[in-house]
């Protein structure tokens, strides 16, 4: 069955990294499958639109791909919801979500429409995101859960093994099938459930607006699927700057992380589970240090992060308004 894909793509200062991306999509138009690919600028300041419509005009790539110059940085999700309207107005059959940092692979896209074309009870698929020497990155996830934060905070290993499902990041998940969350670097879904979930929230500015989003996919009556057979090189932080927990060094992390993660808990646990959410990520923490102190093992964090953590948390006060 034909069907046509638009893909979206959100740039901020990163558009070389959208022209390789690009390139690597010209020849992802498999028979039976166009593509549409719409490459959001979210007001960058510095000369991406010229490099993206340069890059189209000598590439000849005008029949597939439309650059739009939006009026303001909103964030990943804004970027992706004006794509979604101009991508509506093509009448696309689905929607491909990649970030400016990924190149994929010549059989990803149709790996992903033939899964869905086989289980029509699935509205969203996620790839294989891996490193440029294939190794593979954590892809798939379970939702964050309160009580998780303290597992995920203390680290330690035996409430792991004993408490899986409030485990968020793990290899295990990377296995094909049901999941509860896919990275939103490589996400496929049907137009009928972008359709009936609607927009994503623009009120995350980046991180957690996929988690989301999936979460109101499932609440819409449909499953999410990691199909590992559709690889996407995915060159982690490259967009950002504070993905690659593998640093030695991780940078501070911004406050709209913090403040993504304090939307999350309060949206979808109430303020009652993101105070649950908050208390056991101090406690866990804690324990993690303390650990670190007797064992002399740990690993690097990001600079000043605890203070940034409680600065945003919602058992500051000063916090609420911003939630």
């Amino acid at each position: 069955m034909s069907c046509k894909v638009g893909v979206a793509i959100v740039n901020y200062k990163t558009a070389p990294l959208v022209v390789e991306c690009l390139a690597a999509l010209a020849g992802a138009g498999k028979e039976g499958a166009a593509i549409s690919v719409c490459v959001v600028d979210n007001a960058s300041p510095d000369d991406s639109l010229s490099v993206l419509n340069q890059a189209v005009a000598e590439h000849n790539w005008s029949a597939w791909v439309d650059v739009i110059a939006a009026p303001k940085n909103g964030g990943f999700a804004y970027g992706n919801n004006v794509a979604f309207d101009h991508l509506a107005s093509l009448h696309c059959s689905h929607y491909w979500l990649l970030n400016p940092d990924t190149l994929p692979g010549p059989d990803s896209l149709q790996v992903l429409l033939d899964y869905l074309a086989a289980h029509p009870e699935v509205g969203c698929v996620g790839s294989q995101l891996t490193d440029d020497d294939g190794s593979g990155q954590l892809s798939a996830f379970n939702f964050p859960r309160p009580l998780g934060e303290f597992v995920a905070a203390s680290s330690i290993g035996l409430l792991i093994r004993l408490l899986p499902k409030l485990v968020v990041a793990s290899h295990t998940m990377n296995q094909r099938g049901s999941v509860e969350w896919v990275v939103g670097a490589s996400m496929l879904m049907r137009a009928e459930v972008v359709n009936r979930v609607g927009h994503m929230d623009e009120k995350y500015f980046l991180y957690y607006e996929e988690v989301d989003y999936c979460r109101k996919i499932h609440q819409a009556g449909f499953d999410v699927h990691f199909v590992p057979e559709s690889r996407v090189v995915h060159h982690v932080g490259a967009a950002t700057g504070i993905s690659d927990l593998r640093r030695k060094q991780p940078p501070r992390r911004p406050s709209y992380w913090f403040e993504s993660r304090r939307r999350f808990f309060r949206k979808n646990y109430g303020l009652f589970g993101a105070i649950v959410a908050d208390v056991c990520w101090v406690l866990g923490f804690s324990c993690y240090r303390l650990k670190s102190l007797i064992t002399g093992n740990g690993f690097p964090m990001p600079p000043k992060f605890f203070t940034d953590f409680l600065s945003h948390s919602v058992l500051n006060p000063l916090s609420y308004g911003n939630a």
